[in-house]
């Protein structure tokens, strides 16, 4: 598409109020947002104006594996992210942290390397890097190999270190770790979640001293909430200053314990993850990780023995879900996919809102919330004509009508 200056918003939701602004205009200069302004809906406002039914700070997926039919994991190199970054645009997403999981020893580093050439070349939607493991709790392993999940060394903390532009995020079981390893890694500039990890609420307080700001796909591979003990889903709940992804897709996490983290945490602290694998936006209908054949059935991505194995889930279709299902208001659906995982990420003052200074990133929703296109500072791409199967529903499809 040709050189964009303005877009017409007929309803724009910006990240920060709790209700819609109808009619507005917003200008673009230099990749930044420049103006927003109440405007005539029938107004000719001449070349380079984009009309937009919903418009919504770009989404932030923070937690993405694959798409595409590519995985991050089996081919670490630039132009899997070229094509990471392309599928999950078609579900509105403006911006990734590709995400590496558990490998053989320090596999991690080529991934590091990887993001870090593809940062230096400006690849849009790249923002920085995820690393899930292989620091993670042999009890919670998930589809993790577990021959591969191990403490985090010495050799690794060195290597972690090393400069790094970007965001760096790493998801580790802090109950797992040796005394000081995640001070070191938060002093660095690495934000520290904790996921696959058995966990105490006593184990998530020491180690959110050391710098722990939250965890990874709540509910998920982690310690849950019993009588005596609140474990990794209920001290993260509970606690003020945590974050918390969730995949919201009608499978990984029960509609009622959804909500219920909504109704605990708000849209300012819980995001909406998409945890998607190759089969987002691709044509593949099943693949191997680490040796496990993963095949996508009735809408969820699972191995021979039922174990879940990421998603088949796209932002747009996360965000459907909590409002149709969860009965989560439009303008907090939009905050969990953009200002949220945003502040998550300590950029808060630059993505997640739609205001003069911000970068110009933002994504197009039609009426239903379907993604049309998605703009990464400055630069819009509009939506493919590509499959992207919404999360099955049915099984919980009148809950949303008891919120």
């Amino acid at each position: 598409m040709g050189h964009v200056s303005h877009i017409f918003a007929e309803r724009l939701y910006d990240g920060e109020s709790t209700s819609v602004l109808d009619d507005r205009l917003v200008e673009i200069q230099h990749g930044r947002i420049a103006k927003v302004e109440k405007a005539e809906p029938n107004a000719d406002y001449g070349d380079g104006v984009l009309r937009a039914t919903v418009l919504a700070p770009g989404f932030i997926d923070i937690q993405i594996n694959g798409a595409g039919d590519v995985m991050f994991n089996d081919v670490p190199q630039i132009h899997s992210l070229e094509t990471i970054c392309r599928a999950a645009r078609q579900g509105g997403t403006a911006y990734i942290l590709p995400t590496f999981t558990t490998a053989p020893d320090q596999c991690f580093v080529q991934a590091l390397d990887v993001v870090r050439s593809a940062l230096e070349a400006k690849l849009p939607g790249i923002l920085g890097v995820h690393l899930e493991g292989p620091f993670l709790s042999p009890d919670k392993p998930g589809i993790h190999p577990l021959n591969c999940i191990r403490p985090i060394s010495d050799n690794d903390i060195a290597a972690l270190l090393r400069p790094m532009p970007g965001v760096k995020l790493i998801t580790l079981a802090p109950e797992r770790q040796s005394r000081g390893a995640l001070k070191a890694l938060s002093y660095a500039g690495w934000i520290v979640f904790a996921g696959h990890s058995n966990a105490t609420a006593q184990d998530m307080q020491q180690a959110q001293r050391q710098g722990l700001s939250g965890a990874t796909h709540l509910f998920n591979a982690m310690s849950q909430i019993t009588v005596r003990e609140p474990g990794v889903a209920g001290f993260t709940m509970t606690n003020p200053d945590m974050f918390a992804g969730i995949i919201a897709d009608g499978h990984h996490v029960h509609p009622l314990n959804a909500r219920m983290a909504y109704d605990l945490m708000g849209p300012d602290r819980l995001f909406l993850v998409s945890d998607a694998m190759q089969t987002l936006a691709g044509r593949s209908k099943e693949f191997h990780m680490a040796g496990n054949g993963i095949t996508l059935q009735n809408g969820k991505l699972v191995d021979a023995n039922g174990t879940l194995a990421g998603a088949h889930l796209a932002i747009d279709q996360a965000v459907q879900y909590v409002v149709n299902i969860l009965g989560v208001p439009i303008s907090d659906a939009i905050k969990m996919a953009s200002s949220a995982p945003a502040a998550a990420l300590g950029l808060q003052a630059e993505l997640g809102r739609i205001k003069p200074g911000y970068r110009a990133s933002f994504t197009l929703l039609d009426q239903e919330l379907s993604a049309q296109g998605v703009m990464v500072d400055g630069v819009f791409f509009e939506t493919e004509e590509v499959s992207v199967a919404s999360p099955l529903t049915e099984k919980y499809g009148g809950l949303g009508g008891h919120y």
